[in-house]
């Protein structure tokens, strides 16, 4: 058997970031949970639970599996050069497959179609297969309607041929899924959650935000806007290579609380805000089981936020343990890393009012995330009050944080008079996509400041 160095398995950490101290009958405690994965390979590796990892297919090493969508409805002819950016784009993505990935290129209207290599399975990448790809993107070519949810469905078979724990889904699309109903694809996406995470993009500005980024948060991918065409190959290759970083399937956030403790929430706050309370599944009779997709070197934040029953000063109690959870093909799971959340109770008013600045910080970032969305329904819906009051809510909330990404995007739909109290105006031009930008990536967040 080959030698396997133990610097290419991805190693996990875990750590929390609280104000333990709550006042004489105090109940809520807040925690960040910091996870970090580090020291993954690429190739020749052992899987986490030390046996050699899956390889693609048979003589293959790596072990992932990617299936490209590409919207050729009608709408991807206008202008043409859409669809030409699309194939140039697909192109691109194909190039930066490494050798061995297993993968395959959909294209999708009102039905599903394999595009290449058409056999209802995979093909291997290496210099040929990546070629052949590239010369059967010409068959792409713009017609019909949209109904995401075949393609979805198209890929998860495509990607269930493959031996593999990776498996990931790139989908573009210009335009409204109209061609089925929302529940069809909400069928659709509760029928692939779990079995692949999938990144989608939306290009130009004729598409449903809200239907891009709800494929994503489904999936547990990422969503963005590429308003203009030409970039589509730099994003989708910046996409492919994400993809192509990713080591670890499949990593559960466990929450354990004692008897006693009732779960107010659970949300990932970095890089972007993503709900996770309703997507817990049972582990145990006192340990949940929540989403985190697929790792690669990368570090993600959560916010726990639990409830605990009252008691006096001087006492104390484990408010919840928090563990990183890999799943085995034999139903058993092995332990990553883990940290604890505690509860202590105390006369000291300073400890117990002081706001831990993690928690302070992505308390804010979630605010932001919402404010945003709000404010933007309520311009939608002519509520102009109601959206100076929001947006400006945002404009004050990005300032404090340092995130000033948003802020540059909010500068777009309003004039910020001040930023510090949060006072604007909003403009009575906005592009559609400078808005559809600041909505699509309003979940975006920036870390604490150090």
């Amino acid at each position: 058997m080959a030698n396997f160095s133990k610097s290419t398995v991805p190693q996990f950490s875990v750590e929390v970031y609280q104000n333990e101290y709550l006042p004489e009958g105090g109940r809520e405690v807040n925690a960040i949970v910091t996870v970090t994965s580090t020291g993954g390979g690429t190739t020749g590796r052992r899987s986490l639970t030390g046996a050699p990892a899956a390889a693609a297919l048979p003589g293959q090493g790596p072990n992932a599996a990617v299936v490209i969508m590409v919207d050729c409805s009608g709408s991807m002819d206008y202008p043409p050069t859409k669809m030409r950016n699309a194939r140039d784009a697909t192109s691109a993505a194909i190039d930066t497959l490494r050798d061995g990935v297993a993968f395959a290129v959909v294209a999708g209207t009102h039905v599903a179609k394999e595009v290449y290599p058409g056999n209802g399975a995979l093909a291997v990448a290496d210099a040929a297969t990546r070629a052949e790809a590239k010369n059967a993107l010409r068959k792409l070519s713009a017609g019909g309607g949209t109904a995401i949810g075949t393609w979805l469905g198209l890929t998860d078979r495509l990607l269930a041929s493959a031996d593999v724990s990776i498996r990931h889904g790139i989908l573009l699309t210009d335009g409204r899924n109209e061609h089925e109903t929302p529940e069809d694809l909400r069928a659709a996406l509760e029928a692939c959650a779990g079995r692949f995470t999938c990144d989608a993009r939306g290009v130009g500005t004729d598409w449903v935000v809200k239907e891009v980024t709800g494929i994503a948060s489904a999936m547990l991918g990422t969503a963005d806007i590429v308003a203009d065409p030409a970039g589509l190959a730099a994003d989708f290759t910046e996409m492919m290579e994400n993809a192509m970083g990713k080591e670890v399937a499949d990593v559960a956030l466990r929450l354990w609380t004692p008897v006693g403790v009732e779960i107010k929430f659970v949300k990932q706050v970095a890089p972007t805000v993503e709900e996770l309370t309703g997507r817990r599944t049972q582990a145990n009779t006192r340990a949940g089981d929540y989403p985190t997709g697929s790792w690669g070197d990368e570090s993600r934040d959560y916010h726990v936020c639990v409830q605990v029953p009252e008691a006096g000063v001087g006492q104390e109690m484990l408010a919840a343990r928090v563990s990183l959870i890999l799943p085995a093909a034999d139903g058993t799971s092995q332990v990553l890393s883990q940290g604890l959340v505690r509860a202590v109770w105390t006369a000291d008013m300073v400890a117990s009012t002081s706001i831990n600045p993690q928690v302070a910080h992505y308390t804010g970032q979630a605010e932001l995330a919402q404010v945003i969305q709000q404010g933007l329904e309520a311009r939608k819906s002519g509520d102009f009050d109601g959206a100076t009051a929001k947006l400006g809510r945002a404009v004050q909330l990005a300032a404090d944080s340092g995130n000033a990404d948003t802020a540059k995007l909010l500068s777009k739909v309003v004039d910020v008079v001040d930023a510090a109290t949060g006072t604007v105006r909003l403009k009575a031009k906005v592009a559609d996509a400078d808005e559809m930008t600041l909505e699509t990536r309003s979940t975006k967040t920036v870390r604490v400041k150090k």
